[in-house]
């Protein structure tokens, strides 16, 4: 999850866009942003597409914005997070789409493994809900800490059964989760995140998610009443299509993979 960036799609209102209309998105800056640039400039006018982009730095506006009507889609979440946002708001969004993972990946300026962390070491985690239960996961996958069964995609430290180095938890904002980096002993971060403070996913995480059954895959998202846009639909097609993921693979190089 990420920091915020727009793709403008004005007049969307409700599933009648023409070919003329241009598209009002909303997203992260890196990857979606770099990801719908690359849609924009070699895909978009061939396929009958207009995009206008926007970047913001706070994520947690896009889904407001897209709510309110002011964007007709948003690209930077995953579906656990957008149904938390809907469970927290009473909003209906919807997700359309999956287009790409960001490992999330444990990082640290004091130790080379997991297994180095110190008794009472202080590891950094996402404070959103879906994100922090996301790194308890992957500290439990690696043997760091134990979740009580069935925990999944709702857990938070009260369902840590198991924490043999009293490892003490900080939740932090994502966005600032590579800044804190020296000061903690470790830190579990977002990967849109970790590329924007030039980490290297794929080669500076002591570990990260696997890509395989991951829930976490971030996506379109619309209102309901335009899941079926054409141009929505269009979109999502050249999302999805061989060009983007091929630019995703030699651009990211494996710190973000694109979506089965």
């Amino acid at each position: 999850m990420s920091a915020g960036l727009l793709l403008g799609l004005a007049g969307c209102g409700g599933g009648d866009a023409s070919s003329d209309d241009t598209l009002t998105v909303g997203a992260t800056s890196v990857p979606h942003a770099e990801i719908l640039k690359f849609v924009k400039d070699n895909l978009a006018d061939k396929n009958g597409l207009r995009l206008e982009i926007r970047e913001f730095s706070n994520y947690e506006q896009l889904n407001p914005a897209l709510n309110d009507g002011q964007l007709d889609a948003n690209y930077f979440q995953h579906k656990p997070y957008l149904d938390e946002s809907n469970q927290k708001t009473g909003q209906k969004l919807t997700f359309v789409a999956g287009v790409h993972l960001e490992p999330l990946g444990v990082y640290s300026k004091k130790v080379t493994k997991l297994a180095d962390l110190k008794q009472g070491a202080t590891v950094a985690v996402p404070s959103d809900p879906s994100n922090e239960a996301r790194a308890l996961k992957l500290l439990a996958d690696n043997g760091v800490i134990t979740l009580k069964p069935g925990a999944g995609q709702n857990a938070t430290e009260k369902d840590i059964t198991g924490n043999p180095k009293n490892i003490k938890f900080k939740p932090t904002d994502a966005a600032a989760l590579p800044r804190q980096l020296p000061d903690v002993d470790a830190s579990v971060i977002n990967g849109n995140y970790a590329l924007e403070a030039k980490l290297t996913p794929a080669k500076d995480a002591l570990v990260s998610e696997k890509a395989e059954g991951n829930p976490y895959v971030n996506g379109l998202v619309t209102r309901p009443e335009d899941a079926d846009d054409p141009q929505i639909k269009k979109l999502v097609d050249l999302l999805r299509g061989p060009e983007v993921k091929k630019f995703i693979e030699d651009t990211y190089k494996g710190s973000v993979l694109p979506a089965a």
